[in-house]
């Protein structure tokens, strides 16, 4: 899948409704998904939460989870996938946390950027499959969102497709 129109073109071939728990890209996800003529049909709510905060207020992202895996993880976007699902009506959700410059951590190079795929398949009831990813993005700080972004919403038919595929 190579645009955002062929993404479109799955999602409603597949009933696919999307939520994002956004920190690093701060609702580029869904702003991207926006621009799709009819994107009100694929995208239910976006969460932007850049705040360590507000990924527990919001999404019930555990701190310890953050104290032991670190802000830019896998394991924190997991949650936060998983908790945008269960405060949205949607049956996927993509979440990322990362660094997009050297104003991060220290520990964590700049451009990395960890995502969450979850996926609530019809038959699973309140179970969703949830796969994460790791990518390091090259550029400017908002060279990194961008692209960050864009990976992020072209990589939902890998991940999300209905059993038996595509």
């Amino acid at each position: 899948m190579d645009t955002l129109d062929e993404l479109a073109d799955f999602m409603k071939r597949h009933q696919l409704l999307l939520v994002t728990a956004e920190s690093c890209t701060a609702g580029l996800i869904a702003a991207h998904l926006a621009d799709v003529p009819g994107a009100g049909e694929l995208l239910d709510c976006a969460f932007v939460t850049y705040s360590t905060e507000a990924k527990a207020r919001c999404l019930e992202v555990d701190f310890g989870t953050i104290a032991r895996h670190g802000l830019s993880s896998e394991a924190v976007a997991a949650e936060m996938a998983r908790g945008a699902l269960r405060h949205s009506r949607a049956n996927v959700a993509i979440a990322n946390t990362g660094v997009a410059d050297n104003a991060g951590d220290g520990n964590t190079p700049p451009g990395t950027q960890c995502f969450a795929w979850a996926y609530r398949r019809a038959d699973g009831g309140d179970q969703a499959e949830v796969f994460t990813e790791t990518r390091r993005f090259h550029g400017d700080r908002n060279a990194v969102r961008e692209a960050a972004a864009e990976y992020a919403l072209l990589r939902i038919p890998h991940y999300c497709a209905p059993r038996g595929g595509a």
